[in-house]
């Protein structure tokens, strides 16, 4: 059967409404029962390889490590030190609702996880003090696209893994656009709520002494990404290996630091834990079998020999790229995309020039943009489902957060600079 056979079946299932992950493994399915040179067994195999890896420990420990940050205290804290830092200017919370992201942006790495705690805490408060709340849910799963960048981000390990690219590079390279997303999102938010009238009651501006005390709170928190960061970079340690540790510090902090953590909580955060990385695990196995059918047919290499062949500057190839992704991350989850695509797009790279740590930033945050678009952005839908806004409502509210982003991944495209010069100045 040909491949344009299968991905055609495994477009269909997905209009039918089947899981992404099920519907490659179906196509995959029909693809190795139907061609006599592979035994039954093969597609079991493809799976297990693909998650049968060392680097993937890092997503297992890391999103492990971000479930045990809500049990444990380091969440509240956190929100408290925000609240103190920006909760007394114009559009308090809704700044705060940014800092939350970047501060747990490094302790979680899941944007779906940051999402999903700032719903529920974070939106009911901002409704509270006036905001939309069409403009809250779309603020709140806006921010959590800092996540993914950020170290420690479940993509950057994901791209790294699948494109053999230097995972510690990538976690250094995502700092500074992860930062440049929260400054923009603060801009953004400071003009929309003076221009609204949200949050016209501001909170007290705190003292020097509170400020310090927060600090003190929620220090072991803030030093655990420049603990894996620094650990990385002076090879301490490996990423996978800094996940582990990562999970340790979150149970110490937890159980011996701020002792708020029980062996129930532990239970009840290893269950959370589990169901997400079965989920991730899932979407890599089906993955890594429907990219090895298409390095099997030379798909990447015929589809490299055709765009190369029309396309010949770099940055022409990088803005088609970005319409693409914008377009596909519109159907397709960004985990499924950075899988299949990755071993596509990477021999491309050499042949433009491209540094692929440079285009690993660049294509996260592109595939990210999806996870807020309608039909099926994954970020959107977890995002309205626990604040009780309509679809419509968040579409609407969004548009200008598509704007911000579209802007930030042009700046990532023109000046390669954001992304590379962290990397080449600690290397």
């Amino acid at each position: 059967m040909t491949i344009l056979l299968i991905v055609s079946l495994i477009l269909l299932l997905i209009v039918l409404n089947v899981p992404v992950a099920y519907a490659m493994l179906g196509g995959s399915l029909v693809y190795f029962l139907t061609n006599d040179s592979f035994m039954n067994e093969t597609l079991t195999q493809r799976m297990i390889s693909g998650v049968e890896s060392f680097p993937l420990l890092g997503i297992v420990f890391f999103i492990t490590a971000g479930v045990l940050m809500n049990y444990t205290g380091i969440t509240r804290r956190m929100l408290t030190f925000a609240k103190l830092v920006t909760g007394h200017l114009t559009g308090g919370l809704a700044k705060v609702n940014v800092m939350m992201s970047v501060l747990m942006g490094g302790l979680s790495g899941s944007n779906v996880a940051d999402a999903a705690m700032q719903s529920k805490i974070l939106v009911p408060e901002m409704v509270k003090k006036g905001y939309a709340p069409g403009f809250s849910a779309a603020l709140t799963a806006t921010s959590s696209l800092i996540t993914p960048i950020l170290p420690p981000g479940i993509a950057l390990i994901l791209y790294g893994y699948v494109g053999n690219v230097s995972i510690g590079d990538l976690f250094i390279a995502g700092i500074i656009p992860g930062l440049l997303l929260a400054v923009l999102l603060l801009i953004y938010v400071h003009f929309a709520a003076r221009k609204r009238g949200f949050e016209q009651v501001k909170e007290e501006r705190p003292n020097f002494i509170d400020v310090l005390l927060a600090s003190k709170d929620a220090l072991l928190a803030l030093l655990l990404p420049i603990i894996i960061v620094g650990g990385i970079r002076l090879g301490a340690f490996s990423p996978t290996e800094a996940g582990a540790i990562a999970v340790v510090y979150a149970l110490l902090i937890g159980f011996f630091v701020y002792r708020e953590m029980t062996f129930r909580d532990l239970w009840l955060a290893l269950k959370e834990s589990i169901q997400i990385i079965a989920t991730v695990m899932i979407i890599i196995a089906a993955g890594t079998a429907f990219g090895w059918i298409l390095t099997l047919e030379q798909v990447p290499q015929a589809l490299t020999s055709s765009i190369t062949s029309l396309i010949e500057h770099p940055i022409l190839f990088l803005l088609i790229i970005f319409v693409f992704l914008f377009i596909v991350g519109m159907f397709i989850e960004g985990n499924v995309m950075l899988i299949i695509l990755t071993p596509i797009f990477i021999p491309m790279l050499d042949m433009y020039g491209i540094d692929p740590v440079h285009f690993g930033i660049f294509f996260i945050l592109c595939l990210s943009i999806g996870t807020i678009t309608p039909p099926i952005g994954t970020i959107m839908f977890t995002t309205a489902a626990i604040t009780k806004v309509k679809i419509e409502v968040f579409i609407k509210e969004v548009i200008p957060f598509w704007l911000l982003l579209i802007v930030l991944a042009l700046v990532i495209i023109f000046i390669p600079a954001i992304s590379l010069w962290l990397p080449a100045l600690l290397s």
